[in-house]
C-alpha cells in the first residue's frame, strides 16, 4: 500500500466491480476488519451479491494510481417506501483517507443511484466511525427511523438524504 498523503485525490478511477469480484472481496475483508478494531465484531447484515447488481443496486470500487483504495454499494430497500437504497460497505484504505475520496464515493454512490431510479438512499453506521457521521451529516443526510438487525443497537446511527 502507498505511503499515506494529504495531498487531494486527482488521479482517481471510479468504476463498477460485481460485489464478488476479488478487488470487492479485498476491500470488504478490510471493512469488516475494521468493524471487528472498532466494535469488536464484524457487520453480520445480511447481504446477497446480487443485490449489488444492476438494475436494483450497483458496487463502485475507486482506484488511485491504479491501487484499489475504496468502494461503496447501494442496494434496494424495500423498508424505505418506494424508490429508496440503502448505501453498504462504503470505506476507504487508511493510507487514502482524509484526501476528499469517502466524499467523491458517496456522490458516486448518490448519482449512480438516481440514474437506477432511486430517489432517496438511507444507510447505518455506528458510533464508533466519528468521521462517517460527520460526512454523512456535512452532506446533507438526515436522521432516520432505525431499521434492520442493529435497530436495537445503542450505537447505530441511521441517516437519509432525499436524492431527487
Amino acid at each position: 500500500m502507498g505511503a499515506v498523503s494529504n495531498s487531494p485525490v486527482t488521479d482517481l478511477v471510479l468504476r463498477d466491480a460485481p460485489f464478488d469480484s476479488p478487488e470487492a472481496i479485498t476491500l470488504i475483508a478490510e471493512l469488516q476488519q475494521e468493524y471487528v478494531t472498532r466494535y469488536g465484531g464484524q457487520d453480520e447484515t445480511p447481504v446477497e451479491p446480487g443485490e449489488f447488481t444492476p438494475p436494483a443496486g450497483l458496487f463502485v470500487v475507486a482506484e488511485v494510481g491504479g491501487e484499489l483504495a475504496g468502494c461503496v454499494g447501494v442496494r434496494e430497500h424495500a423498508a424505505g417506501g418506494e424508490q429508496c437504497a440503502e448505501m453498504k460497505r462504503m470505506y476507504v484504505r487508511p493510507a487514502f483517507r482524509r484526501r476528499g475520496l469517502a466524499r467523491k464515493l458517496l456522490s458516486a454512490a448518490e448519482q449512480r443511484a438516481v440514474v437506477l431510479g432511486y430517489r432517496r438512499l438511507v444507510l447505518e453506521t455506528g458510533d464508533q466511525q466519528p468521521e462517517a457521521v460527520s460526512l454523512y451529516q456535512n452532506s446533507g443526510y438526515r436522521p432516520h427511523q432505525n431499521f434492520g438487525i442493529y435497530a436495537d443497537e445503542a450505537g447505530s446511527q441511521y441517516f437519509a438524504k432525499d436524492l431527487v
